[in-house]
């Protein structure tokens, strides 16, 4: 998924008003973030192999150490462990671990039976949402239009960036997956590794975004 993952972000403010939407974007895509690292350093492994599902073009060979049930669930607990140091704060820490296991929930629900239990398991598991273009569009636009709708009546804008911003955030998310869904396969691993990068940039304009904006617990009374 990607437009679903970030849903989860999105909708996850309600309940962990004090932090910043780019946090929450952060912990939403952990594991899509340290994918592409594991890809450039060897460590995982990836093929392009355009028709493998209707949605993406991508074998899944490896990624054991981002992407298996007990790596999604260390990280969970080291990201949420990690905002706790710093912030003290209890609900918010936890909120941000489960959406670190999320990533993995939501890709089990898309992904061909790709994923690893654990790191060296022999057994793979995934429901295969992908197999079907017009399911996997369904399910995952809905995703995200409920996470819009939730994040936009938790928060109020504070001026003209965190109103504008924001639907440019929206319909930049929405014109992205259009593409990734429709457009051609990446022309190379390499290119596919660099370019989940990419998301780096939305998790900041996830904080330029909340930064002008308030959380409606934070404006009453």
């Amino acid at each position: 998924m990607f437009v679903g993952h970030f849903a989860l972000g999105f909708a996850g403010k309600r309940v962990a008003p004090t932090v910043s939407l780019g946090t929450l974007f952060l912990a939403a895509q952990f594991l899509d973030l340290l994918w592409p690292c594991f890809i450039l350093l060897g460590l995982e492994e990836v093929k392009i192999a355009p028709g493998i599902t209707a949605v993406s073009p991508l074998d899944f060979v490896s990624y054991p150490y981002s992407h298996s049930l007990v790596a999604a669930v260390g990280w969970s607990i080291l990201f949420g462990l990690g905002f706790w140091l710093l912030r003290r704060q209890v609900q918010s820490a936890i909120v941000l671990g489960l959406l670190v296991l999320s990533h993995w929930v939501l890709d089990f629900v898309a992904h061909r039976p790709d994923l690893q239990l654990n790191i060296d398991s022999q057994a793979w598991v995934g429901l295969g949402l992908w197999f079907s273009r017009p399911a996997t569009l369904t399910v995952e636009l809905l995703l995200f239009l409920a996470g819009i709708v939730i994040y936009g009546k938790s928060t109020v804008p504070r001026d003209r960036v965190g109103r504008y911003g924001y639907w440019l955030l929206v319909v930049f998310l929405l014109a992205a997956y259009i593409a990734a869904v429709f457009g051609p396969p990446p022309p190379s691993v390499a290119a596919l590794a660099w370019g989940g990068q990419t998301v780096w940039i939305l998790v900041f304009w996830g904080y330029w975004v909340d930064r002008h904006r308030d959380a409606r617990l934070r404006t009453r009374g």
